[in-house]
């Protein structure tokens, strides 16, 4: 398997140049309930997921010459929910899923994808397929890689993989359809006044800040789609995101250099002027036990003799 860096997948030959302009994006459904669903979000985006699935969502892109399918959560990975979408599928059009899309190694993410190997081929990137093999996880394993960005052309709509480097994980993709103006940011994104985060286990945090204001910026978006949950949401999420993620940084190094103890910062860091987010009481302990040992290893005390072997115990 050869790693692509920024190339072009395509099945069909354009023949005409694609428009551009889109319908008013008030007649496409961007919420939804607990309730096994397939919704669709854009012209030619179809997000799935509710039932044991739910709160994790995935998309699908159907064309006239296959389907893009990325990511497929099940959640028990019991094989249920991904018969369950195979049969839809099946079901509604008389093309088969010809690409399946994973945009990181977590299970959850992406269980019950090895069911459309039997057309599909599957793309991640170059960083996934050890994660895969190494946890064993129940997924399908990516024929075709990439390590900046890849093009899939697909009946004449143009999906867009980008890798920004280690963020949550260190394979996390984003997928953008440009002319539909929808980015799927898994891990990044959730509702508005939502965190995305329990914690950073797998988190480059410095890394991600920066992810955060390319993702704010990039062009042709109108809706971003979560990984987790409904409603979808815009890019001022990334924004604001990234401002509780440096303040979190910034506040407790400030008391690390202090020489603090954790238990101390966990009294002393309350975040409270980022309270909008409704799960900030449930998320923020685990966010600062993970933050402290996440700058634990970026940086050196004056008294070294003194250091632990290990941030948390």
């Amino acid at each position: 398997m050869i790693p692509i860096v920024g190339q072009r997948i395509a099945i069909s030959v354009l023949v005409a140049a694609l428009s551009l302009s889109q319908p008013s994006l008030a007649q496409y459904v961007t919420e939804w309930d607990s309730e096994p669903s397939i919704d669709r979000i854009s012209k030619h985006v179809y997000r799935w997921g509710g039932g044991s699935n739910f709160p994790i969502n995935a998309l699908f892109i159907p064309t006239d010459e296959g389907i893009v399918l990325i990511d497929g959560p099940i959640s028990p990975c019991d094989g249920a929910s991904s018969n369950w979408i195979k049969e839809e599928l099946e079901r509604r059009y008389d093309v088969p899923v010809r690409y399946v899309v994973l945009s990181h190694d977590h299970m959850s993410h992406i269980c019950g994808t090895a069911a459309f190997t039997d057309t599909a081929v599957t793309i991640g990137h170059k960083k996934l397929r050890p994660h895969l093999i190494r946890e064993g996880r129940v997924s399908a394993i990516p024929s075709i890689s990439f390590e900046e960005s890849l093009d899939i052309d697909v009946g004449g709509v143009k999906i867009v993989l980008y890798y920004f480097g280690p963020t949550h994980s260190d394979n996390l993709i984003v997928t953008h359809i440009p002319q539909d103006g929808v980015l799927f940011a898994p891990d990044l994104a959730r509702p508005t006044n939502q965190l995305p985060l329990p914690d950073f286990r797998d988190l480059d945090v410095d890394n991600t800040i920066e992810v955060l204001g390319i993702l704010s910026r990039l062009e042709n978006v109108d809706i971003v789609v979560p990984g987790h949950f409904s409603p979808t949401t815009t890019q001022d999420y990334f924004l604001d995101f990234r401002a509780y993620l440096q303040a979190l940084r910034e506040r407790v190094l400030d008391h690390m250099v202090a020489e603090r103890s954790l238990d101390e910062i966990l009294s002393l860091v309350t975040m409270k002027d980022f309270d909008h987010y409704e799960n900030l009481d449930q998320m923020l302990e685990r966010n600062v036990i993970t933050m402290y040992d996440y700058l634990y290893r970026y940086r050196e005390s004056n008294y070294p003799s003194t250091m632990p072997v290990r941030a948390v115990e």
